[in-house]
C-alpha cells in the first residue's frame, strides 16, 4: 500500500481527472480493455442470474444512448430513473451521461406524490421505470406531471399500456440499434467534460421537500479517487449493489467497482438480501447499520438461549477471532498458538457466521446513520470487516475507515482531499472537490447550506480526534432539550434500543419534556414466538402489547440497553406500537430515516399518555 505526501494529492487528483475525464468515458476505457473476456455486471430480475460481459454492457449503453438521441434528448436534459437495482439501471444512467444529459434517480419506494415532485422539479421528460408498482406509479403521472412525455419499462414481463408514450426497454434498445444516431453519439461523446453536470440526487427530505443536489463528473470522480490504494477491490472481486442506486453511497461505490474492473452484482429486493448474499458471495458491499443490528440481535439472542457449553465456546471463538483480526489490522505477526486456535475457532464458530454472507467477504462498508461500536467490534471479531464512513449527498465521502485505520465508534479518518473543521456550535463543516454545485433551482437554500467563507454545513454534530478520526454524535436538528435544560442526543439512544432482538424501530421523545420517553416498534415475529413459549395468551397484536408481562419484559430490556447512559438520558416511559413506521405514511424517508415531526403528529395521543403531568 503506497503512501504519498499530502502536498501531492491534488496533483495526483488532477492527473486522475485527466485520465478518466468523465464517468461514461471511464466505463468505455474498461469496455475496450476487457471486451468479451470478462463479466462486468450480473443480476437476477427473472429468478435466474444473467451475466453481461464488458462488451455486452457497453453495447447496451451505446444502444440506449442512441435511443435517447432518437427521442430528442439534448445536452443537460434531465432523464429520470425510477427503479430498484438492476443492470438496466446502470445502462440508463450511463447512456444519459454518454450524450451529456443528466440522470436523475428516484427512490424505488417513492409514492406517486413524492415521484411527481421530483419529475416536475427536474423537468423530466423521459422516465425509466422498473417493476409493476413503479410502472403503475409512472403511468399515473402521465398527463398529471408537467413535462413527462415517455416511460421506458425495464421489466419485460409487464404488460404495458397500448400507447406510443410507453415502451419496453428491449424495444427501446432495438430503436437505438436501428437508428441513424451513430455519428451524433460519437459527436456528443467527443464533447464530454469532467465539469459537465452528471446527476441530480434528491435529498431524503427529513425536514421538508427533497432538494436536488447538483453533482458534476469531477465531483463523483473525486468520490472514487483512491491514491493510497486503501481499497483493494480489483478485477477478480465481486461487489453486491444492495443499497438503492438512487443513494449517493451505492451510486459512488458502483462507479468505483466498475472503475476497478470488478464484477458488479445487483440486488433488486432488499428483503431477500440473505438469499442474494448466499448466491452472489460478494467480497464487497455497501450497507446500512439496520441490517447489521438485526443480524447481531439474532445471533446474540441465539447465544443467550444456548446451553452453557455453547456460550463458552462462542465467546472463546470470538475472543480468538478478535485477537487475530487486531493483529492483521495493526500489521503484526500472529503467534503460532493463536494461529492454531484461530483455525479451530473458524471451523467451530466463526466460519459459520461468515457463511451467512457468502463466506468470501473482504470489506463491507457501512454508513447512512449512527452505528454501534459494540456491533462493529462484534463483527470485526468474527472476521467480517465493517468499515464505517461518513458523508452526505451534498459532499460524499468526508471520511472512511480502511483495513489498517479503523477505530470502533468512529467514521474513520478524514480523507486527504477533504478539509474538515468543527464550528463553535460543534457542527462538522467541510470543503473539497466532492462538494455539490448547489441545489437545483434553489439558490436561497444553496446559500443557507454554506458558511460565508465557503464551507459546507453538514448539520451534524461531531468531533475530530488528534489522529484525524471523525465521530458523529447526532444531527443538530435532532438534538433535544428537556424542560430542565439538559441536551439529549436521540439517535444514540435509538441505536442502543435497536441493538435488541425484540425491538425493530424506536423514536425517542423528550424535546421540551421533563424526561425522555420512547415509542418502540417491537420485532413482532420473535415477540409472538416468545409469548407463545411463555404461555402468555393474546387474541391480537394490540392485546399482546398491553399485557403486563410483555410490558415488564420490555421494561427490563430497555433498562439493560440503556444502562450506561446518564440519568437524564434514560428512558423513563415507553409505549409499544402495533405497527411499523412507514414511508407511505411519511414517517420514514426513502433512506429509512425517521421524520420526527411526522411521528410526533401521528402518535401525539400516545405520547401525551407518557406525560400525564404535561
Amino acid at each position: 500500500m503506497k503512501k504519498i505526501a499530502i502536498s501531492e494529492y491534488r496533483k495526483e487528483f488532477e492527473a486522475f481527472i485527466e485520465q478518466e475525464r468523465h464517468l461514461a468515458l471511464m466505463i468505455f476505457l474498461r469496455v475496450d480493455r476487457w471486451g468479451n473476456s470478462k463479466t462486468a455486471v450480473k443480476h437476477k430480475p427473472y429468478g435466474e442470474w444473467i451475466s453481461y460481459t464488458w462488451a455486452e454492457f457497453g453495447e447496451q449503453i451505446d444502444a440506449a444512448a442512441m435511443a435517447l438521441l432518437s427521442m430528442g434528448v439534448k445536452e443537460k436534459e434531465m432523464v429520470g430513473i425510477f427503479a430498484d437495482n438492476r443492470v438496466e439501471w446502470s445502462i440508463a444512467d450511463l447512456a444519459a451521461m454518454s450524450i451529456g444529459a443528466v440522470s436523475v434517480p428516484i427512490y424505488g419506494t417513492n409514492s406517486a406524490r413524492e415521484s411527481q415532485y421530483i419529475v416536475e422539479d427536474a423537468q423530466i421528460r423521459i422516465l425509466f421505470s422498473g417493476n409493476q408498482q413503479q410502472y403503475e406509479t409512472s403511468l399515473s403521472l402521465l398527463g398529471t406531471a408537467a413535462y413527462l412525455e415517455n416511460i421506458v419499462v425495464f421489466d419485460r414481463n409487464i404488460t404495458i399500456a397500448n400507447s406510443d408514450k410507453v415502451m419496453h426497454f428491449d424495444d427501446f434498445l432495438a430503436m437505438g440499434r436501428h437508428s441513424d444516431q451513430q455519428d451524433a453519439l460519437k459527436s456528443a461523446r467527443s464533447q464530454l467534460s469532467a465539469d459537465d453536470l452528471a446527476t441530480l440526487i434528491y435529498t431524503s427530505g427529513t425536514t421538508g421537500e427533497p432538494k436536488g443536489a447538483m453533482l458534476t463528473h469531477r465531483n463523483i470522480l473525486s468520490m472514487v479517487f483512491d491514491p493510497d490504494e486503501n481499497l483493494t477491490l480489483g478485477p477478480d472481486d465481486v461487489s453486491l449493489a444492495f443499497l438503492p442506486l438512487s443513494h449517493v453511497f451505492e451510486r459512488a461505490w458502483t462507479y468505483f467497482t466498475l472503475m476497478r474492473s470488478g464484477e458488479n452484482h445487483y440486488c433488486h429486493d432488499t428483503k431477500a438480501i440473505l438469499e442474494f448474499l448466499r448466491e452472489s458471495r460478494p467480497m464487497y458491499m455497501c450497507s446500512v447499520p439496520r441490517m447489521w443490528e438485526k443480524i447481531y440481535a439474532k445471533v446474540k439472542e441465539g447465544v443467550h438461549t444456548a446451553p452453557t457449553v455453547k456460550k463458552i465456546l462462542f465467546n472463546w471463538a470470538l475472543s480468538v477471532g478478535g485477537r487475530v483480526a487486531t493483529s492483521v489490522r495493526d500489521q503484526k505477526p500472529i503467534p503460532v498458538l493463536l494461529s492454531f486456535q484461530h483455525k479451530l475457532a473458524e471451523k467451530l464458530v466463526l466460519g459459520k457466521i461468515r457463511a451467512i454472507f457468502g463466506g468470501r467477504n473482504k470489506i463491507f462498508n457501512c454508513g447512512g446513520s449512527a452505528f454501534s461500536a459494540e456491533i462493529a467490534e462484534f463483527f470485526f471479531n468474527t472476521g467480517v470487516l465493517l468499515l464505517q464512513g461518513y458523508g452526505l449527498t451534498e459532499c460524499f465521502p468526508i471520511c472512511i475507515a480502511n483495513e489498517t485505520h479503523n477505530k470502533f465508534g468512529t467514521c474513520g479518518p478524514v480523507l486527504p482531499l477533504v478539509d474538515v473543521r468543527v464550528s463553535p456550535e460543534g457542527e462538522i463543516q467541510a470543503r473539497g472537490p466532492a462538494v455539490m454545485q448547489g441545489y437545483y433551482n434553489k439558490p436561497e437554500l444553496t446559500q443557507e447550506m454554506f458558511t460565508e467563507d465557503g464551507w459546507i454545513k453538514t448539520g451534524d454534530i461531531g468531533t475530530v480526534d488528534a489522529e484525524g478520526y471523525l465521530t458523529i454524535t447526532d444531527r443538530i436538528k435532532d438534538m433535544m432539550k428537556t424542560s430542565g435544560g439538559k441536551y439529549i442526543a436521540p439517535q444514540h439512544i435509538e441505536t442502543l434500543l435497536k441493538e435488541d432482538f425484540f425491538m425493530d424501530q424506536a423514536a425517542v421523545i423528550g424535546d421540551g419534556r421533563k424526561y425522555v420517553s420512547a415509542l418502540i416498534v417491537p420485532s413482532f415475529e420473535p415477540l409472538e414466538k416468545y409469548a407463545t413459549e411463555q404461555g402468555i395468551p393474546f387474541s391480537s397484536r394490540d392485546a399482546l402489547l398491553k399485557n403486563p408481562e410483555i410490558l415488564s419484559f420490555y421494561r427490563e430490556r430497555i433498562d439493560y440497553r440503556t444502562r450506561h447512559l446518564g440519568q437524564v438520558e434514560k428512558v423513563k416511559k415507553f409505549a409499544l406500537l402495533p405497527r411499523e413506521f412507514s414511508q407511505e405514511k411519511r414517517e420514514l424517508t426513502p433512506t429509512q430515516k425517521i421524520r420526527r415531526k411526522v411521528i410526533n403528529d401521528h402518535f401525539k395521543d400516545i405520547i401525551e399518555t407518557m406525560y400525564p403531568d404535561g
